[in-house]
């Protein structure tokens, strides 16, 4: 549900509807997701979706929302905003409570309790339970946790009355609650900014305008601390571990439009307790929040550490590489060798290069080194994806570090946690990560907190490639710093020698303009500088000619583009590859939602980490949890009745409630940023109608490189040779290369 404090998708008036509560369809104690029929004055009935926690039958409910028609089930109204009213009269109240909406009370305690009390049966319930002792049934201790459960109801209803009159969607007081209790009204009205921090995700939009509605002041200082905060994390968004002292104090002041020293001010005094944390170095005043700046001290202590240790060396290092060559059946390049000898010798060795430079053919022999030496390997890769393929590539298990971490949320607890830590470190004598380059600050430091001591670590990785989506930039800095071993991976080797997607990816790296008008072998440029043409010939390539004249079929293409946006960018795109190579069919389930249509048969991509969402593999046989941002999977099934997607991930099949799809998109266009980690049989890039701000040089080499057997790029030569030229890269404020540097 959207707020019109924070903006809605459409201009019209909301519709408005009463009624009592009927019959619950459908209701997620989790997130208060509800289906229910409402009973209006006239005597009919209508569906109601929405967030509504604990409603039940015999509740009165004023709501505001839209009516859709819903393709399945016909009409129903989506409401956004409810004020909820308690039943009266003896038959509603008795009706409440036999729905099981009480912990404790069913059909038969209800009727004894109104048959007791009548339409006052709430009221003693709440103020006077120790009258329910004396009914049938129900002992002392029972009627005290029957009391304090209504009591939870009643203050979470109080909240969502409170938000509700604020404009506020109900869905922020199930996240109040949780994190604050019997005192999340209190809490929340002294300080309406807790809306905006991390475990309720309001927009400090949303917080500020309950907020000055509340009456505080502008220059508050709890107003202050919220929008420091805000920016510090929105920041860490776009990259950022820490901002500049003088940068946060103007950027502060100019969301709030007060005068800067006001803001000066209210930073002091979150520095002084703690709130925040502040450093010189790098050349400036470094104010960080605590979490990262714990990750990145505690990053760069342990890399540190790791960089300067030496571990035993066996005297017969060369005649044991010699009997891993005889056994691999190859003969390694001089650099790969290098590599071998300091794997053995260091904890700790980064190993980088770009693509057909070797880094796989040196992986396996890293393997094969460790193994002989009779230590215990573990592979690992940021993404699902990238592990699948490192897998794929040296024969052995590999897991994404969230589960090699054993990532979960806490019962209680909004925060991530990971059971493998300093505490509990991993089973493993060296641990090879691929992948590197996504890597941001706090799982970087998570990894190393896991490692044992004298664990070996590889770090390997394209340096090159797009940064992380999360704050940081590790693997670049410990490249940079010079703290820690590293083999660069320069030679390009024969069998790589005739692909033009690997000569071409190094051309574009080096600032060269390759020939790409050639359109031979694996390497193809189709112009279409208007970008409805661009969209109609990529949707072409991928549901015909591809598959007719190449044998590729359209699930080993991935389209890529750099923006979301646009009439050519991944929205427009995968409703077109949509259209075409998932039509609707009779007897195809679907669901439609606002803003699209999912089927089963569809390409999706999970693009939130969800580390409690259930998974099965093998007929059942195997159950795990945790799904992650970027993994790939088809729907499987869609059923209209449990309101239920089933979705395949590689052979992991999660099942989704309607009311979760937010966490997915379609797949079969996605951004280059979502692509690293993956490699494709065949890429179409689609580069018509790209914003100034994304032709840079990075991109550009990185969407180049996903591609495997044949890459096909459709667009504008001049966005192109734009691209090639523009050798930007966005500064992040990271200090881990300064304080490894520091430390070496």
């Amino acid at each position: 549900m959207e707020s019109p404090a924070n903006g809605t998708n459409s201009d019209r008036p909301l519709d408005q509807l009463s009624g009592t509560v009927g019959e619950i369809v459908f209701q997620n104690e989790e997130n208060g997701y509800t289906v229910l029929r409402l009973r209006l004055k006239d005597g009919t009935s209508v569906t109601v979706t929405g967030c509504l926690p604990f409603a039940a039958p015999g509740e009165l409910l004023s709501l505001a929302g839209t009516f859709v028609n819903h393709s399945s089930y016909g009409p129903q109204f989506n409401a956004r905003y409810a004020e909820r009213h308690m039943p009266t009269g003896a038959q509603a109240v008795y009706e409440y409570l036999a729905s099981r909406v009480i912990k404790g009370v069913g059909p038969s305690t209800a009727s004894v309790i109104v048959t007791a009390f009548g339409d006052k049966a709430l009221d003693v319930m709440e103020n006077e339970p120790e009258k329910l002792a004396g009914l049938r049934g129900i002992s002392l201790k029972k009627a005290k946790e029957i009391s304090e459960f209504l009591h939870k109801q009643l203050g979470l209803r109080h909240l969502m009355e409170f938000l509700s009159a604020h404009g506020l969607p109900p869905q922020f007081a199930m996240r109040l609650y949780r994190a604050y209790g019997d005192h999340a009204l209190e809490t929340v009205r002294e300080n309406p900014y807790l809306l905006c921090a991390r475990h309720v995700g309001a927009p400090f939009s949303v917080a500020d305008k309950l907020a000055l509605d509340l009456g505080l002041d502008g220059d508050c200082a709890e107003r202050i601390a919220a929008a420091v905060g805000f920016e510090l994390l929105h920041n860490a968004g776009n990259g950022h571990v820490f901002i500049p002292r003088e940068k946060l104090i103007q950027a502060t002041a100019s969301l709030l439009d007060i005068d800067p020293a006001a803001v000066e001010e209210g930073l002091d005094v979150l520095l002084d307790s703690g709130e925040l944390v502040s450093e010189p170095i790098a050349g400036c005043t470094a104010c960080y929040l605590p979490e990262f700046y714990e990750a990145e001290t505690n990053a760069a202590e342990r890399l540190g550490r790791m960089a300067a240790a030496r571990p035993e060396l066996r005297a017969d290092l060369d005649g044991l590489l010699e009997a891993i060559e005889r056994e691999q059946n190859i003969h390694y390049a001089p650099r790969q060798r290098q590599t071998l000898e300091m794997a053995a010798k260091c904890q700790l060795l980064l190993l980088t290069g770009g693509p057909g430079t070797g880094k796989t053919t040196t992986v396996r022999a890293i393997i094969a080194l460790y193994q002989q030496l009779g230590l215990k390997v573990q592979l690992a890769a940021p993404t699902g994806r990238a592990a699948k393929r490192m897998s794929e590539l040296t024969g052995e298990e590999a897991q994404t570090i969230h589960r090699l971490l054993e990532a979960g949320y806490e019962e209680g607890s909004f925060d991530l946690r990971f059971k493998r830590n300093e505490t509990n470190p991993l089973k493993c004598d060296a641990l090879i990560v691929d992948e590197c380059s996504m890597l941001d600050i706090e799982l970087a430091s998570a990894l190393l907190s896991a490692l044992s001591p004298r664990c070996r670590l590889v770090l390997v990785g394209d340096a090159d490639q797009l940064p992380s989506v999360g704050p940081g930039n590790v693997f670049l800095d410990i490249l940079r710093s010079g703290a820690a071993p590293v083999v660069r991976l320069t030679e390009i080797f024969r069998q790589k020698e005739d692909s033009r997607i690997v000569r071409y990816a190094h051309a574009i790296n080096a600032g060269e303009h390759p020939p790409i008008r050639e359109n031979k072998g694996d390497f193809f440029f189709l112009r279409r500088p208007r970008q409805e043409d661009a969209v109609a010939l990529t949707v072409q390539l991928c549901a015909e000619r591809l598959p007719q004249n190449m044998g590729i079929r359209p699930d080993e293409i991935q389209v890529l583009t750099p923006t979301r946006r646009g009439a050519a960018g991944v929205a427009r795109l995968n409703l077109a590859l949509q259209a075409a190579l998932n039509p609707p069919a009779e007897g195809k389930a679907e669901k439609k939602l606002a803003n699209a249509t999912f089927r089963v048969g569809d390409r999706v991509m999970q693009i939130r980490n969800n580390y409690d969402l259930i998974w099965t593999e093998n007929h059942g046989a195997n159950i795990g949890s945790g799904v992650f941002n970027g993994d790939i999977g088809y729907v499987r099934a869609i059923d209209p009745n449990s309101e239920t997607l089933t979705v395949d991930f590689d052979g992991r099949v999660a099942e989704y409630g309607f009311d979760m799809l937010s966490e997915l998109e379609h797949a079969w266009a996605m951004t280059v940023h979502k692509s690293q980690g993956s490699e494709y049989r065949a890429v179409v890039l689609c580069l018509s109608g790209v914003p100034q701000q994304l032709t840079y040089r990075g991109l550009l080499y990185t969407a180049v490189t996903r591609a495997r057997e044949l890459l096909i790029c459709v667009g504008d030569e001049r966005t192109v040779d734009q691209m090639i030229d523009n050798h930007r890269q966005s500064r992040r404020y990271s200090a881990l290369r300064a304080r490894l540097a520091e430390s070496n």
